[in-house]
């Protein structure tokens, strides 16, 4: 099979494009994959596609950019070009564009291609009717909200017109399944990027390192985090230090750096700014415990796999996506009130006072991640290309 995939791809900034990345990295090493082909968004350098494990050839193809209305046009002459035996979009909403018409253009691909009889999935990362607009940073009036909720639910229909919708969160099937009438959608699970070996759980000498990893200003918010802490080291005089492991959203340039003036008078409170792919590891197995400081979610975390994947112990919300993923996959934490300072405070506060419920919490997560690694992921990928094709004949 010479499989497509329409995505975003290192080194860009574009959302999913570290999920591609290791998408990527495991259809590669598949059996039923001849070769790659990526058509990417167009950047400066060159797509980061070195691997040291073997696997098939792989073609990328810059064809598409943020925002441009050529989108469709320009993704569609690659196809026709490189003539894949199927085709993976990794999508959600915002993927080609933050502008209405640039967005809604690229989401007409999956259904171009499905009339070129070109099997077609789509990979979905969250689905409108859960994002909560206005914690999302979209907007606060009501008519908006309205607005886009219509918007949402015509591009959904675009989406749709996939062979195969997958999405991470068993919920979003039934929703979309009640709402479209439509039975091509499918759970394929989000998966954990990378498997080390089970971490000894032991934390290097020093303060304990209370960290949260992502990009903020929208509903990522490091206030009530930073704040918590400093009530967790007032009431307990324990020895903390606030790691925040990030950027910006792209939608509040800025954000951090206000956050650094504000808080400046906070001691041991270290902002790391970009974390390139090699210093994941070493981020995550420093840390103590991953905070996940949000006031709404918009899809499967990325963030929580991984923190699973290294034996993490986890401080999250008690809303929305992030419930469903400790009911579905078995992940464990402690949970908080995302608009109390005291609720995150009394949180954190239990799993510093509690090493061996804190080691509890990070041997549960590191079995939850290793129940869906990639290669199970994209395993499932295949199965479903198959049917494909065996229903098209």
């Amino acid at each position: 099979m010479r499989l497509a995939i329409v995505t975003a791809y290192p080194p860009s900034k574009v959302t999913l494009n570290e999920y591609a990345y290791h998408l990527v990295k495991y259809f590669r090493q598949h059996q039923e994959v001849s070769e790659l082909i990526l058509l990417t968004d167009v950047t400066n350098k060159e797509a980061d596609i070195n691997f040291e494990e073997d696997g098939c050839n792989i073609i990328v193809r810059q064809c598409w950019s943020f925002n441009s209305y050529s989108t469709l046009f320009s993704v569609m002459k690659a196809v026709k070009q490189t003539k894949p035996d199927a085709i993976l979009f990794n999508l959600q909403f915002m993927k080609f564009g933050d502008k209405k018409i640039a967005a809604a253009l690229g989401l007409l691909l999956p259904k171009r291609c499905v009339m070129n009889n070109i099997p077609t999935i789509v990979l979905l990362h969250n689905i409108m009717e859960q994002v909560d607009l206005e914690s999302s940073g979209f907007t606060k009036n009501k008519l908006l909200q309205k607005i886009y909720t219509g918007i949402g639910t015509m591009l959904t229909r675009f989406i749709l017109g996939a062979d195969i919708v997958a999405v991470t969160i068993d919920k979003y099937v039934h929703i979309l399944k009640a709402k479209y009438k439509t039975e091509d959608i499918v759970q394929i699970p989000h998966g954990t990027f990378e498997l080390p070996v089970e971490p000894n759980y032991q934390l290097p000498e020093g303060p304990l390192q209370i960290m949260t990893f992502g990009k903020f200003g929208t509903y990522k918010k490091v206030e009530i985090m930073i704040e918590a802490v400093e009530k967790v080291r007032l009431r307990t005089d324990a020895d903390l230090e606030i790691v925040i492991a990030g950027t910006d959203n792209p939608n509040v340039p800025g954000y951090l750096e206000s956050m650094k003036t504000k808080y400046t008078h906070v001691p041991q409170l270290r902002f790391t700014g970009y974390v390139e792919e090699v210093d994941v590891p070493r981020i995550f197995a420093d840390s103590a415990m991953v905070v996940f400081p949000y006031t709404s979610t918009t899809g499967s975390s990325g963030v929580l796999h991984q923190a699973g994947s290294y034996g993490k112990a986890v401080v999250m919300p008690d809303l929305g996506d992030l419930s469903l993923l400790v009911k579905d996959e078995g992940y464990k934490g402690e949970f908080f009130d995302p608009e109390s300072i005291d609720s995150l405070a009394d949180a954190i506060e239990k799993i510093v006072l509690d090493p061996v419920y804190r080691n509890t919490l990070e041997k549960a997560n590191y079995k939850a991640a290793t129940a869906f690694p990639m290669s199970k992921i994209t395993s499932m990928y295949i199965e479903q290309f198959k049917a494909i094709k065996a229903k098209k004949k």
